[in-house]
């Protein structure tokens, strides 16, 4: 159960963000944290210490909206989700994103279609699937707005993986660690062959916490941002 350390933090964190954070929003991410830690017990999901769950996975998540502001009706697809980040937290968080949600181990598919359920996010779907797997069917070719990945993979892998699932108007936002330059400059040549661009790269504070994150943003190659 969330302190009220962690609301007052979570509060804090979503309105230097622009995030509006009322009750439910509050109570979702109090049941989903709950959740968290008692699926943890029995399955790997995190690592994360219990009183670090607001900020280096909530509002971590939630970096996004430094680099886009969602808009209704996205279609936003999250790649090797795990526990459910950063998809989870921005489907709380914006409830007009249609979220889906790709995760290739089952018992952890099976976890987040509990907290779907559970949570009553009517905006998510679960797909128990392989990254490269679903980056090559038909139906997901090119069908989303915005795909992201936390902590999945280097560059080098993640680039043919996320590229083939973005729109023409969209992007890929690779959450980084701060130090992780070289590692995306060096995937230059992958991601070219996976049919995209490095379109630039994003320093962005955790807010209420001393955290940097790098977001990679990728896009479909040629494309223009929008």
């Amino acid at each position: 159960m969330l302190t009220d350390n962690d609301i007052n933090l979570l509060q804090h964190g979503c309105s230097l963000l622009g995030i509006a954070v009322n009750e439910d929003i509050v109570n979702r991410f109090d049941r989903y944290g709950q959740m968290l830690i008692e699926a943890n017990r029995v399955m790997n999901l995190t690592r994360v210490p219990e009183d670090q769950m607001v900020a280096r996975h909530f509002l971590d998540s939630l970096t996004l909206v430094s680099v886009w502001k969602p808009a209704p009706g996205t279609k936003l697809v999250d790649v090797g989700t795990g526990a459910g980040l950063p998809g989870i937290p921005l489907a709380i968080a914006f409830s007009q994103l249609n979220v889906t949600l790709v995760e290739a181990t089952l018992k952890k598919a099976k976890f987040l279609g509990t907290v779907v359920d559970e949570l009553h996010l009517d905006n998510v779907k679960v797909i128990h699937a392989r990254a490269e797997e679903i980056s090559r069917m038909p139906q997901h070719s090119h069908a989303y707005g915005v795909v992201t990945a936390r902590a999945v993979a280097p560059m080098s892998k993640l680039a043919g993986w996320l590229l083939p699932l973005v729109d023409r108007r969209g992007f890929c936002a690779a959450y980084k660690s701060i130090d992780a330059r070289s590692e995306i400059e060096a995937a230059g040549e992958d991601i070219s062959k996976a049919g995209g661009r490095l379109d630039r790269l994003v320093e962005v504070d955790v807010p209420g916490t001393d955290i940097r994150r790098l977001m990679a943003l990728l896009v479909s190659a040629p494309a223009s941002r929008r």
